[in-house]
């Protein structure tokens, strides 16, 4: 009996209680007749009568009547528990898991996540930090935030934060002043650098573009970090010069801690986007986050 159709059931608990295959019928949107052939096969399923048919009138037997009793609690369990899908659906709610770099959770996230939050009170946003490329949904991640070239072909990309960023190079007026100013990429390989290794264990490269021309340089490591914050910390110190984020040390230069050197050498670059599967039956909190970002998630031109 296992494999009794629950639709049967909730149908035969209809006309049960409404007396009539018409009313039942018109009330759930089908047809009298495929009403009477669907309580046929439930009565054969179960080898006996549930309900006795006349021309004129439905009654209920005392099997049916059994039946009916058993089944009322059980479909309005099952009625409330597809409200509360319902619910969950139109109302967005529940946890939403992002992955992105340090510098989109240091730099643009925040903002972004935020004013995300205070309009959705039901959300919890779980954002875990981490710089190696990963398969997202793989990994029970909901969506992430990467840079344009580490992005998955069959993702749906949609653009957050600023659309063009910069990579500035600094370093503290102290250094400058004890070890000299650099006014081309090839005097770095004369200075102290502070470099960024990425999880994966790939050293960031230092490269720089200027009418067609690229230079890549490695200076002398005084500091491998895998960590931005203490990346800062080092140059402001003066211990050396670093490549990083204009948004990572804006503060900074603003402030005359750091002092930008080789601007007309200064790469900019795409802003990140945030990527998720296209998938027919997107969860709601996600959904509300795409939403969010698409209206007004932008965060920048």
């Amino acid at each position: 009996m296992a494999d009794l159709p629950l639709a049967e059931l909730d149908a035969f608990a209809t006309v049960a209680r409404l007396r009539s295959f018409r009313a039942a019928g018109k009330l759930r949107r089908v047809s009298a007749s495929s009403l009477s052939e669907a309580m046929r096969r439930l009565e054969t399923r179960l080898e006996v009568r549930l309900l006795n048919r006349t021309t004129r009138s439905v009654t209920v037997t005392d099997a049916g009547r059994r039946l009916l009793e058993r089944l009322a609690p059980l479909l309005g369990e099952i009625e409330t528990a597809l409200d509360d899908i319902n619910d969950f659906r139109d109302r967005p709610a529940g946890r939403l898991r992002l992955n992105v770099p340090s510098i989109v959770a240091r730099c643009i996230l925040p903002d972004i996540a935020c004013r995300f939050l205070a309009l959705y009170p039901d959300i919890t946003l779980e954002v875990a930090t981490e710089d190696a490329y990963i398969d997202v949904v793989g990994e029970g991640y909901d969506a992430g935030i990467r840079y344009e070239e580490e992005l998955q072909q069959d993702m749906i990309a949609l653009p957050l934060g600023p659309r063009r960023q910069r990579y500035v190079t600094v370093a503290s007026p102290a250094y400058l002043e004890r070890c000299g100013t650099p006014t081309h990429p090839r005097d770095l390989v004369d200075h102290h650098g502070i470099q960024h290794r990425f999880a994966s264990g790939r050293l960031a490269a230092w490269s720089f573009e200027r009418d067609g021309e690229t230079i890549s340089v490695s200076p002398k490591a005084r500091l491998i970090a895998g960590s931005l914050d203490m990346e800062q910390a080092a140059v402001i110190a003066g211990l050396g010069i670093t490549l990083t984020f204009e948004e990572m040390v804006g503060e900074a230069l603003a402030s005359g801690q750091l002092v930008e050197i080789l601007p007309d050498w200064s790469d900019s670059f795409s802003g990140p986007f945030l990527y998720y599967h296209g998938r027919k039956y997107m969860p709601a909190a996600l959904r509300a986050f795409v939403d969010f970002v698409r209206r007004d998630g932008g965060g920048g031109p």
